[in-house]
């Protein structure tokens, strides 16, 4: 092996892979051919919806048996969904440094093992079971919504309410974001709450249950997105390793209307709950569309475990008003208040960065403190904020020092989230 362009540790890879060889018992398997000649084969060994074990071998060159070996090493013991996030780059990343030339072999590695998880997943779909969860029965909670059949539930619901929870219980909090008015900006606070989620580390989904009005695939440059069909059910799209899913991905044409009655609201938001592949995350964002209609209510009936609301509004009356309906309608659900957020609350001047209160500030801190609920914070006018919604960036991403994403990191950190 030419040594020249890599790293001591692909060397090493290379020379004493790890892995290496058939696995006696798997339950997944794949061998494929690329282009260059070089043939890898993988096995796995799945239980409890994780990576219990793999191995590999190959025919071709040093280089490849050093990303056989690493991609082994950051498959290992990873859920079915997180082994399936693993890329060329993060294979590549590992070993710091790689021959450019020989960089394709990362991507063979990593497409063998998927090979082999889907093999796993094919043929635990065939036998009926869902390969994507743990199984509920060995799950020990007794106190759980789907340890046993409710009286008079039809065995197709309770089906579909175990299915629910298995996907619920992978995901430790589940935040909604809600607004009494639109135009308050409610969507790029969501935006930018899960993205700040996403940087300090957490596993992060994002879901657009505004029905009417999906704008998340506009803020996050997703217009045309389209999740795929997997075996275990739909998989989201992927923005920077956020899980994104938003009825704006499957209308035929973006500027198509939905008309939909209640009902029909609330099976597509059970769907995107119970048939999209979340796996497993710290924090599923969830952007409503404004008031306390079909889909505020369709979430707080199928999720048990919310974590709490938070509530967007602007400064003047007209906005705030509205946010007292919202309180109430958590209150009434028993749904937590995490806090109230004023938006739009002063103008940051784009030449000196001043803040001129154009509007009347105050409104949502005052209603905060008559209904007894946490004010989080203000966040003021900036043309930065529409630009960067407009072209599909996060704000706090790509203005991270002006006044206004100083504020929103404020917001954060009073959520309970650090911000570096």
């Amino acid at each position: 092996m030419n040594l020249k362009g890599f790293s001591k540790l692909a060397v090493e890879h290379s020379f004493k892979p790890r892995n290496r060889g058939a696995l006696e018992v798997f339950n997944g398997h794949s061998k494929i051919t690329g282009p260059c000649g070089d043939t890898m084969e993988f096995w796995v060994q799945v239980k409890a919806g994780s990576l219990e074990s793999l191995s590999f071998v190959t025919d071709g060159c040093h280089s490849s048996m050093a990303c056989g070996s690493m991609t082994t090493v950051l498959a290992e013991g990873k859920s079915v969904s997180k082994a399936l996030e693993l890329t060329q780059q993060k294979v590549l990343d590992a070993f710091g440094e790689f021959s450019e030339e020989s960089q394709h072999c990362a991507l063979l590695a990593v497409n063998t093992l998927k090979s082999a998880i889907k093999d796993y997943m094919k043929n635990n779909i065939e036998s009926g079971k869902n390969p994507s969860e743990s199984p509920c029965a060995s799950c020990t909670d007794k106190s759980c919504s789907a340890a046993k059949q409710r009286p008079n539930e039809s065995d197709k619901d309770y089906e579909d309410r175990v299915k629910l929870q298995a996907r619920m219980c992978r995901i430790k909090h589940k935040i909604v974001v809600m607004s009494g008015k639109g135009g308050v900006g409610k969507s790029t606070v969501a935006v930018n709450l899960a993205t700040a989620y996403k940087l300090a580390g957490m596993r992060v989904g994002l879901l657009d249950v505004d029905i009417h009005g999906p704008s998340i695939p506009t803020m996050l440059d997703l217009e045309d997105a389209r999740p795929l069909g997997g075996p275990a059910g739909i998989i989201p799209v992927d923005k920077d390793g956020m899980k994104v899913i938003s009825l704006g991905f499957l209308l035929q044409h973006k500027d198509d209307a939905v008309i939909w009655r209640g009902p029909r609201k609330m099976g597509v938001i059970k769907q995107f709950l119970t048939d999209v592949e979340w796996g497993d995350l710290d924090y599923l964002i969830i952007d409503t569309p404004p008031g306390t209609g079909d889909e505020q209510l369709s979430l707080c009936q199928l999720i048990e475990d919310l974590e709490g609301a938070v509530i967007v509004t602007t400064p003047q009356r007209v906005a705030t008003a509205d946010v007292r309906k919202s309180v109430n309608f958590c209150k009434e659900l028993k749904l937590p208040v995490i806090g109230v957020i004023e938006n739009m609350s002063g103008f940051v001047c784009p030449k000196c960065g001043e803040i001129t209160e154009v509007l009347s500030t105050g409104g949502g801190e005052q209603i905060c403190k008559d209904m007894k609920v946490n004010f989080l914070g203000k966040i003021p006018m900036d043309p930065l904020v529409v630009q960067s919604c407009d072209s599909g960036k996060a704000f706090i991403t790509e203005h991270s020092e002006t006044p206004a994403a100083e504020c929103m990191k404020e917001i954060i950190q009073a959520i309970g989230l650090k911000y570096d």
